[in-house]
């Protein structure tokens, strides 16, 4: 009888237990991903009651999560990326710090009330949120362990322990740490998030960190053709049952007949697309960036600079000016200096900037500067900078 208690009600061979671990590790991470991220602090998906209530009492009890903390403080760390005031960034405070103590630096933010005046508005402030989930947090993952001793017996105990362990050091270690620190860049957004690995699905997606913090309003993380967004899954899967309306994916270049004339609309479709454009136009004036470099090897003027210039003159294609640190500015005025191609090509990338960025000019004067733009493209004698002139006239 005591051997039967203590194998609890469900007895499985080993393989099985661990199986069930990542089953109940794999909801949280989903719900996480779902209702805390996408739907609380991003709105970028609708929820319907009934699954909006699910993952808020799964959280409760595998997390103790109180939702208004966890949207403000990620809502913060948007609005304050890698400044004194982010949260949690790895560039501030260095990776070690983030990795290892990211929980306690969540608590910390937690108990700002400032910033839970300022960045918490629109969460639940139900019956329910009031008097159970934020006021008795912890009993959920206290209910948590007594159904994990009842279900499995001793077994229960490791596997209650993995189940409280799971989003700190998935989410508040790997994610806000690693996911700005190492990993693969899409955009170059203004911040240093990174893509993790392509597939996102451990953590339910969030692997796909850069392409999150470019588009932060879309309800899909994944972005180019390999990579795979499992959160993303799911919300489709809900949308089907009439359980989730998603509201905002990130944009994707669409070409359409070359304009020979801009106007507004061609305009609003470029600014829309300003990230996945200068991605592109890396891509397309490497070939002619790498044969410069080539012909630049041989000369006794160029400077001996102990970095990848390939691999840095792609990044900086893709970066505004005001984005590159002080040394690689360096870096890369003592290579343009060598080049009046490579110069040409890097100031038509920060001229596009301008185009998009923030501006006092109205839209008819921006039209024009892109009309000007283009026209200087495709008789600056470079074939792949006018090439790509052909396809901003087609963006649509």
């Amino acid at each position: 009888m005591v051997l039967e208690w203590l194998n609890g009600l469900i007895d499985l061979p080993w393989w099985a237990y661990i199986l069930v671990t990542l089953l109940l590790t794999h909801i949280t991470i989903a719900s996480v991903t779902i209702f805390l991220h996408r739907h609380q602090a991003h709105r970028s998906l609708d929820l319907h009651p009934l699954a909006s209530h699910f993952f808020r009492f799964w959280l409760w009890l595998t997390t103790a999560q109180v939702t208004k903390e966890w949207a403000a403080i990620h809502r913060k760390h948007h609005a304050k990326c890698e400044t004194a005031e982010d949260p949690h960034s790895p560039q501030i405070i260095g990776i070690k710090k983030v990795f290892f103590e990211g929980w306690e630096l969540y608590r910390a933010e937690a108990a700002n009330t400032e910033t839970l005046q300022k960045y918490g508005h629109g969460t639940p402030d139900d019956w329910l949120e009031r008097h159970l989930y934020s006021k008795r947090a912890l009993w959920g993952p206290t209910l948590m362990a007594l159904l994990d001793l009842m279900l499995f017996g001793v077994n229960g105990i490791w596997i209650w322990a993995i189940q409280m362990l799971w989003i700190p050091i998935t989410a508040a270690g790997v994610i806000n740490g690693i996911g700005h620190y190492w990993g693969y860049r899409n955009f170059e957004c203004e911040d240093a998030s990174t893509n993790i690995v392509p597939w996102g699905i451990l953590i339910g997606g969030e692997e796909l960190h850069n392409n999150h913090h470019t588009f932060g309003t879309s309800a899909k993380l994944s972005y180019k053709w390999f990579e795979f967004d499992i959160g993303w899954l799911y919300i489709r899967a809900l949308a089907a049952c009439r359980l989730a309306t998603v509201r905002k994916i990130a944009p994707k270049v669409k070409l359409t007949q070359v304009r020979p004339v801009l106007d507004e609309a061609a305009l609003q479709a470029i600014i829309a697309n300003r990230y996945a454009i200068a991605a592109n136009y890396a891509r397309t004036l490497m070939v002619t960036v790498s044969a410069e470099l080539d012909s630049l090897k041989t000369s006794a003027a160029m400077p001996a600079l102990n970095i990848n210039l390939r691999k840095k003159m792609k990044t900086w294609l893709k970066q505004d000016d005001k984005d590159l640190p002080l040394a690689e500015q360096m870096h890369l005025q003592a290579l343009l200096a060598q080049s009046a191609v490579l110069k040409q090509v890097y100031q038509m990338r920060q001229e596009l900037t301008r185009i998009w960025e923030r501006s006092t000019l109205t839209r008819d004067e921006l039209v024009l500067q892109l009309q000007d733009w283009c026209v200087r493209a495709e008789a600056s004698g470079i074939k792949a900078l006018a090439d790509f002139s052909l396809r901003l006239r087609a963006v649509a």
